[in-house]
C-alpha cells in the first residue's frame, strides 16, 4: 500500500497530541507537522522524535504575528535547525486586516531569513491575500520552495504562482466545493501534494486526523483521470521529488 502524503498538520494542536503522532506511526504516513509559533518548536519537534516519516516546520502563523512578532530573534535562532519552514504567510480576512503591517513585517522577515539561510521549503497561508503573498515571494526569490496551503486565489493569481514555481497542499476540505476542484484542475499535477490542515479543516463536523487525505486524493484522480492508486504513487513521487530538493537546512531527506 502507497504511504500517503499530508503535508500541512498541525500535531500540536490535536486534543490528544500524542494519540496523533501515534495514528502517524501505525499509518505510515509522511506528515509534516507545521507550528504556528516559534515558542511552540521544540516540544512538537520532542512530540515527533524517532518517527522518521513526521518532519517539524518552524512557524509563526499570520493570523498571530501581531502577537507574535517579538518571537522574531527565536525563529532566526532555531531556523538552522530545520529545513522545513511553516506556517507562515498573510491573511487579508476582515479579522485580520488591522494586523496587516505587523504580519508584512513577520513574512516578509522570514522570507529574508530563508533566503539568507539557503532556502527553504516553506508552507504558505495566503488566504484573501494571494497577490500579496505572491509579491513577497517574488521580492525573496531564493527564500526557497514555496508550497501555497489550501490556495483560494483567483484564477489568474493560481496561473502567476504557477509560472512562479509554487507548489500547491490539497486537502479534502478544499475539494468538496466546485470551486476547489476547479483551482485543483489547472495545478501541475507534478506540483500537487496532498494534507489534511488538521485539526483545523473537518469533514461534516469532524476534525481531519493527521493523513487522513482519502478524499483529496479521490478528487486527484478523478481530475487526473486515473485510478486512485497511480494518483496515490504520482503524489508520493512528487513529495520525493519535494524533500530531495537542494535547500538549506539539515541534510535531504531520505
Amino acid at each position: 500500500m502507497t504511504p500517503v502524503v499530508d503535508l500541512h498538520c498541525h500535531l500540536d494542536l490535536y486534543p490528544d497530541p500524542a494519540l496523533a503522532v501515534e495514528q502517524c506511526r501505525a499509518s505510515g504516513s509522511y506528515i509534516l507537522s507545521v507550528t504556528t509559533t516559534p515558542k511552540a518548536w521544540r516540544g512538537t519537534v520532542k512530540l515527533a522524535k524517532g518517527h522518521n516519516r513526521i518532519k517539524t516546520a518552524l512557524g509563526l502563523h499570520p493570523q498571530i504575528a501581531h502577537e507574535r512578532i517579538g518571537e522574531l530573534s527565536l525563529f532566526d535562532t532555531l531556523l538552522p535547525e530545520t529545513r522545513y519552514v511553516g506556517e507562515i504567510g498573510l491573511d487579508g480576512s476582515p479579522e485580520c486586516k488591522s494586523y496587516w503591517r505587523e504580519q508584512s513585517i513577520v513574512f516578509n522577515h522570514i522570507l529574508t531569513s530563508c533566503a539568507r539561510a539557503g532556502g527553504r521549503i516553506i508552507t504558505i497561508h495566503s488566504r484573501n491575500a494571494a497577490t500579496s503573498v505572491l509579491d513577497a515571494l517574488a521580492a525573496h526569490p531564493t527564500a526557497g520552495i514555496p508550497i501555497l496551503h489550501w490556495f483560494s486565489g483567483t484564477k489568474s493569481e493560481l496561473l502567476r504562482a504557477i509560472d512562479m514555481g509554487c507548489w500547491f497542499s490539497v486537502g479534502p476540505a478544499m475539494v468538496l466545493g466546485k470551486r476547489g476542484r476547479d483551482l485543483v484542475s489547472a495545478m501541475p499535477r507534478d506540483r500537487i501534494l496532498t494534507e489534511t490542515d488538521g485539526p483545523f479543516a473537518a469533514i461534516r463536523g469532524k476534525p481531519l486526523g493527521p493523513g487522513e487525505v482519502a478524499k483529496a486524493q479521490d478528487a486527484l484522480a478523478a481530475c487526473w483521470n486515473v485510478d486512485v492508486a497511480e494518483a496515490s504513487a504520482i503524489i508520493l513521487t512528487s513529495f520525493r521529488t519535494l524533500v530531495g530538493a537542494k535547500v538549506g537546512g539539515p541534510g535531504a531527506e531520505k
